[in-house]
């Protein structure tokens, strides 16, 4: 297998990967531009290092990013010639245990994806699955044991080589606040590694759960099980909990797991509520969590922040990227009535920034009067002691800067990406 991972072909699909993916740079501060500089010098040297298992890897940075619930998560991001060979390693184990993961894994794995974890949470609720058993693994991602993940993958891999490889990645030491801390368990996230060794430890969950016939879906660490009455649910919830304690042994996070109704159940962003279709009783549709909207229209703020210094076509533009990405997730949910009302605030945001832009009282004349708003009234108007978010929700910039002239500088409709 290392002879594998160090083939030309092998390495060549590994930098391109990295490359796409961009990312922080490590411990050292050499970023990813830097990457094909290194493996021009140091590459045959490097690649020596690897396939006689003399390789020392670099301790990861560790970084806290701020989660929307106001605590933190722990990203571990390797020097990128680290994460060159990760990935690497990556593509070598990946079609190895692909064909063992089951039917309804989708997080991390090709070909599938969130929508299709959430097709699946719906067709269970709506086939009568309707008590829900909600199991958060508490810091999934830092809890992990090495030696359980060791013995799982050795089953498959025999090469000592490879395997030595891989031990020194997990065991490689974390920097935080300046301080090197050992490490003896957890795979963090932001390495090109974690989303594969979830899904292999996580695995033998899957396997447990379909020897037992259960309905379950499992998005990465996110996963619920899906049963016909309550009683039924605390039984598979205490036996599951068993389960990961003694044989993966992964904590639960108690006070965020639990059973619960497909009105209180959210997964993945979404929420469920009852369709009032003739002949649907006791069937649910999706909808957009609260929080979802909430951090959305957050974002669309920050981008038209009328002090922002960007121009009005890099407004636009990272604006037009949002949008898509956003619409793209939650476009499984009926949202066209909230999008049509974000959508008139959204435009409200962007004439209060180009009022402002404008400034001077004289632009501002000339301006309308270019728009099409006779002197008079443009010369008022220039003149006027409203805030800037006033006039830029009345007619005299409503009717003149338009949704029309607005698409003439790329602007994409809410409403009108949804529908396409």
């Amino acid at each position: 297998m290392i002879k594998r991972l160090i083939s030309k072909k092998n390495l060549n699909e590994a930098y391109l990967q990295v490359y796409r993916n961009k990312g922080a740079g490590g411990v050292d501060d050499i970023q990813v531009t830097e990457l094909k500089s290194i493996l021009q010098v140091s590459g045959a040297e490097l690649n020596h290092e690897i396939e006689r298992g003399t390789h020392q890897v670099s301790p990861i940075k560790g970084v806290e990013i701020p989660k929307s619930n106001g605590k933190t998560r722990l990203l571990g991001i390797p020097t990128v010639v680290d994460r060159f060979y990760q990935q690497a390693l990556h593509q070598v184990l990946q079609p190895l245990f692909e064909p063992d993961f089951r039917m309804h894994s989708y997080g991390f794995r090709p070909g599938r994806n969130a929508h299709q974890a959430l097709q699946q949470s719906l067709e269970n609720i709506n086939s009568g699955y309707q008590d829900i058993l909600d199991i958060d693994l508490k810091s999934f991602f830092d809890e992990v044991e090495h030696y359980i993940l060791l013995e799982l993958i050795y089953k498959k891999v025999k090469c000592k080589t490879t395997m030595k490889l891989l031990r020194s990645f997990l065991r490689a030491p974390i920097l935080i606040n300046g301080k090197l801390q050992k490490r003896r368990k957890g795979v963090p996230q932001g390495s090109p590694l974690s989303p594969l060794l979830s899904n292999i430890l996580l695995n033998e969950l899957d396997k447990e759960l379909e020897k037992r016939g259960h309905r379950y879906v499992r998005y990465a660490d996110d996963f619920s099980i899906y049963v016909k009455s309550n009683k039924s649910a605390k039984r598979v919830g205490n036996s599951i909990y068993k389960f990961l304690r003694d044989k993966l042994q992964l904590p639960i996070n108690r006070e965020k797991s639990g059973i619960c109704r497909p009105s209180t159940f959210e997964v993945l962003g979404y929420s469920f509520v009852p369709t009032y279709k003739k002949g649907e009783k006791g069937k649910y549709q999706f909808v957009v969590k609260k929080s979802k909207w909430e951090e959305f229209k957050l974002k669309l703020k920050q981008l038209t922040k009328k002090t922002n210094p960007m121009s009005f076509d890099e407004r636009i533009q990272r604006i037009n990227w949002l949008i898509r990405g956003w619409i793209n997730y939650f476009k499984l949910a009926s949202i066209q009535a909230k999008l049509k009302k974000l959508e008139e605030w959204l435009r409200n945001r962007l004439r209060y920034c180009i009022w402002h832009h404008w400034k001077k009282p004289e632009r501002k004349r000339k301006n309308l009067i270019r728009l099409g708003i006779k002197q008079g009234m443009a010369y008022a108007w220039s003149r006027t002691r409203m805030g800037g978010w006033a006039v830029a929700q009345i007619p005299i910039l409503r009717t003149t800067i338009t949704i029309k002239r607005l698409k003439m500088r790329g602007y994409v409709s809410l409403v009108e990406y949804y529908n396409k």
